[in-house]
Formats: structure tokens, C-alpha cells, sequence
């Protein structure tokens, strides 16, 4: 049994958080937390079941009813709190967000702080939810909109963002006045139910937030009931493609608001006049962070010809100074990458690069896992690349980096625009023109031009085709948490 040991032992819960109370599961059932860099048992935490949901989701529609009805003002300072509370326990909950999901210990910290940002964010966002006075044709008549929650959110997350992929959703909702029933990721729900007992210490009304963790014996029956559920007025989901296809099919039954934030496919290009030092620092930040387990992970890099042996071998000594290890070993602050989250991740790794291995794709560094454990694998480079290869089209979620030589902007732009999904992209360039061309042509939500990190709260966060819909952070976010209302006024 692995041991966590914090200044605020309180903060590591077990229960499920309903209606401002911890309480077991009415099945009484319970299920282990794993640490993935020794796959050894945390702890184990209660189990919800449909039950539990119902219980939560009624919950939430009671409390609802109050909430909806509080200042603008009032939601901020719950915010602002809340927010104040995160800074102030961020080594905590570092700390549990590091032994659950693997990455080091300072980027489990920086998570935190990344995290806390949605709360400030959006405690200054709360006051600021505008209607309008709109003319009307008629010389009798005003019309005024104004803008009102939309009611309870159901938020499914996922494990490699156990803090920051809750509160960005959980930031806009709060901010409306909008209440919430939270199901985090099976693999890493300390981290959501230590963010659910701040919630509770800064005084959030009961069934403001609730949050229930479970596994795979109950997560698609809870998933279906979240998105059939008529008390449930929108979902916020982050995952993959595929179950994301699922949810919209299931909201459907009760035309529920939904907003998605699906698989991407991230092109990285590197045109022959970039800044090679910032494309360098660029492709450590987006493809290796968080071991490559990221939505927004570069997965394919494409580097001009002219350039592409420079940057290659550039990134190769950079790879050469990574060093795996258990995140939280804090007698070795040289760790720069933890694990991959469990043996499925580490095993389809493993198939696509065994795969483009034997379609011809030539290792340069890596390509194999670690004696440190089951589910470590060293950050990879590959080159020779063809479209034949499986990783040359799937998301990778590992730290692969396919290097692909190319010689012409047409050429880069058909070979992003021909794939179904586009979260993210990255280019880096000193063109003025290419820029604004490539970043009109690429069909992608967000990208960085010459810069390799995209995620802050202002950023109106989400993609295009079958990456999903709707937008989190920044100022548009809360418009998926709010209905506009329509008044129009009859005068003598």
C-alpha cells in the first residue's frame, strides 16, 4: 500500500461528496487507486452506482433553485475562495494529483496553479454576464435579453488533467449559477474529491457541487444516465472521439445542451525560416509534457527539408537529457518524465511503434519501455515515416515524436486537412504572410504560431470536425452554462 503524506491529511477523501456530505455508496462497494509508476494500491474509495447519481442529481436540482437565484457578486467570492484555497494547498494537492496519475511532482504542482487560474478566471467573469437592449421595428415595443443558468451540469473528465479538465468546466458553471454533479476519471479521483472537500470548506451551499467517483462496472450506465437524465439540462465531456459520439447520441433523448472536447491529431510544422531554438522548446512542451498523454500533444512533426536534419538531431540531445522516474521521488529533482497512466496505454505505445517499425520507420532514440516499471516507456523518436504507418493517422497519448520531412505549405495543409479531427496545431514560422495563410487554411480550433504552449484560461479552449464543439475558458465559456431570455415589452 502506497502511503501519501500531507500537511492537509484532510484532503485526501475516500467518500462520495453529495449534497455538501461524504457518505459511502449505497452498494457499500469500494475500488483501489493505483500509483502507475509501481501499480501498488493508494488507497481504495467508495463506488457510485446509479443510485448515488440519482441521489446527487437530485441534489443538485434542489439546490439549483437557490443558487440560480444568488448575485453575481456572491458566486464570485465563492470563486475567488475557492481559488485562494487551490494556491494555498496546491503542494497537497500536487502531491495526490502526482501519486494517481504519474507526472513529476512539479508539474503535478503546476496543474494545480494551471487549474486554480479557471476559479480566478472566472470569479472576474461572474459579474460580467451581459443581455442587451435590442431596437425594434415597432416604435411600441422594447426588447431586452438577458442572460440565466441553465440549470444542472453533468461533468465526466478525464485522467490526465484530473484537476485543470474539472475546474475549467466547473469554473463556468459556478460563475452562471449553475449547479453540478462531477464523475472524474476512474484512474485519478483523489484529485476531484480534494478539490470537492475545499468546496466544502469555503462554503459552498450543499449540493452546489457534488462529486462521485466509480469505475468501469458503472461508468456507461452512469454516463447514459447523466446525458438521459431530464433534471440535467447540459453535459460537459472530455475524452475520446468515440465515446464522445456515444454521449451526443444519448443527450439527444432530452435535447440537452452539450459541449465536447474530443481526440485530436496535432500537426507540429517547421518551416525552413523558423527560430529552430523555439521550435525546439515548442516540441518539448506540447509533445513530451504529461509523457505525451495530452489532447493537445503535438503528434505528427513536420519539419522542411532544408532545416530537417538541424532540428533533428537538435531534438535528439534534447530527448537524451529527459530522465524517467517516479514523479514524486523527491530525492531526485532531476526527473523530467513519469510513467504512462496504466498497461493499456503503455501497450498501444508499444503497437504503433512496433507497427511503423516493421512498415520501415527508423528509431533514433528510444522506441522501448523501461526496467523502472510496467508502464514506463522512454520518450521516443521516429523517422521515415509514411501514411501507411498506424501513427502516422491515430492519436498517439505517449511520448512519441514522429519527425516527418516535407517541402511545401500545400503539403502540410492537405496532410492535416484530410484527417476527421483538429483540436490543436502548431507552426512556427517567421512569415508574416504564411502565417495568416496556414492559420486560415488549417482546419483546426486553436494554434500556436511559434510557440508550443496554448493552455491558459483566457483561451477559448476546444476544436473543429470531429474533435468536438463548444468552447471552455475564456470569455465564450460561459456561454454554454447560460440560456438567453427574451422580453419584449409592449409601451404606450
Amino acid at each position: 500500500m502506497v502511503s501519501i503524506q500531507l500537511q492537509k491529511q484532510n484532503l485526501l477523501q475516500t467518500k462520495l461528496f453529495i449534497n455538501g456530505s461524504w457518505k459511502e455508496g449505497v452498494t457499500g462497494k469500494s475500488f483501489a487507486i493505483l500509483d502507475p509508476a509501481t501499480n501498488e494500491e493508494i488507497t481504495k474509495v467508495s463506488k457510485a452506482s446509479e443510485a448515488d447519481y440519482e441521489e446527487a442529481i437530485q441534489s443538485a436540482f434542489t439546490s439549483f433553485q437557490s443558487f440560480k437565484k444568488t448575485s453575481a457578486r456572491e458566486r464570485s467570492k465563492l470563486l475567488s475562495d475557492l481559488y485562494q484555497s487551490l494556491i494555498k494547498n496546491k503542494e497537497d494537492l500536487g502531491k495526490i494529483l502526482c501519486y494517481e496519475n504519474g507526472k513529476p511532482l512539479k508539474e503535478s504542482i503546476g496543474e494545480i496553479e494551471y487549474a486554480a487560474s479557471f476559479f480566478q478566471w472566472y470569479s472576474e467573469e461572474a459579474p460580467r454576464i451581459y443581455g442587451d437592449v435590442i431596437p425594434s421595428s415597432s416604435a411600441s415595443k422594447r426588447i431586452i435579453t438577458i442572460r440565466q443558468p441553465i440549470g444542472v451540469v453533468g461533468i465526466m473528465t478525464p485522467w490526465n488533467f484530473p484537476a485543470a479538465m474539472i475546474t475549467r468546466k466547473l469554473g463556468c458553471a459556478i460563475a452562471a449559477g449553475c449547479t453540478a454533479v462531477i464523475k472524474p476519471a476512474s484512474e485519478t479521483p483523489l484529485t476531484a474529491l480534494a478539490i470537492g472537500k475545499l468546496c466544502e470548506e469555503v462554503g459552498f451551499p450543499p449540493g452546489v457541487v457534488n462529486i462521485l467517483a466509480t469505475d468501469h462496472e458503472y461508468t456507461s450506465k452512469v454516463g447514459a444516465l447523466l446525458c438521459e437524465h431530464p433534471k440535467i439540462k447540459k453535459i460537459s465531456f472530455t475524452g475520446s472521439t468515440g465515446v464522445g459520439k456515444i454521449l451526443q447520441k444519448q443527450a439527444s433523448s432530452t435535447l440537452k445542451k452539450t459541449s465536447f472536447e474530443l481526440g485530436g491529431n496535432a500537426p507540429f510544422i517547421v518551416f525552413e525560416d523558423a527560430d529552430i531554438d523555439k521550435a525546439i522548446e515548442g516540441l518539448v512542451a506540447c509533445k513530451f509534457r504529461q509523457s505525451g498523454q495530452t489532447c493537445v500533444c503535438a503528434n505528427r512533426i513536420f519539419v522542411q527539408e532544408n532545416v530537417f536534419d538541424e532540428f533533428l538531431s537538435r531534438a535528439i540531445e534534447k530527448v537524451k537529457g529527459f530522465k524517467l522516474g517516479k514523479g514524486y521521488d523527491t530525492n531526485d529533482s532531476s526527473i523530467t518524465h513519469g510513467p504512462l497512466i496504466n498497461k493499456k496505454a503503455f501497450e498501444k505505445i508499444k503497437s504503433l511503434v512496433d507497427d511503423a517499425k516493421s512498415k520501415g520507420a527508423k528509431v533514433e532514440i528510444g522506441g522501448e519501455g523501461s526496467s523502472l516499471g510496467d508502464n514506463f516507456y522512454k520518450p521516443t523518436i521516429l523517422t521515415n515515416l509514411t501514411p501507411e504507418m498506424d501513427i502516422f493517422t491515430e492519436e498517439i497519448f505517449g511520448p512519441i515524436a514522429p519527425i516527418i520531412k516535407f517541402e511545401t505549405l500545400e503539403e502540410v495543409i492537405s496532410l492535416n486537412n484530410s484527417l476527421d479531427v483538429g483540436l490543436s496545431g502548431y507552426f512556427f514560422t517567421k512569415d508574416i504572410n504564411r502565417m495568416f495563410k496556414l492559420g486560415e487554411a488549417l482546419e483546426i480550433g486553436m494554434i500556436g504560431i511559434n510557440t508550443g504552449a496554448i493552455s491558459e484560461a483566457a483561451v477559448p479552449f476546444g476544436g473543429v470536425k470531429e474533435s468536438g464543439f463548444g468552447r471552455e475558458g475564456s470569455k465564450y465559456g460561459i456561454e454554454d452554462y447560460t440560456t438567453i431570455k427574451t422580453m419584449i415589452i409592449g409601451v404606450e
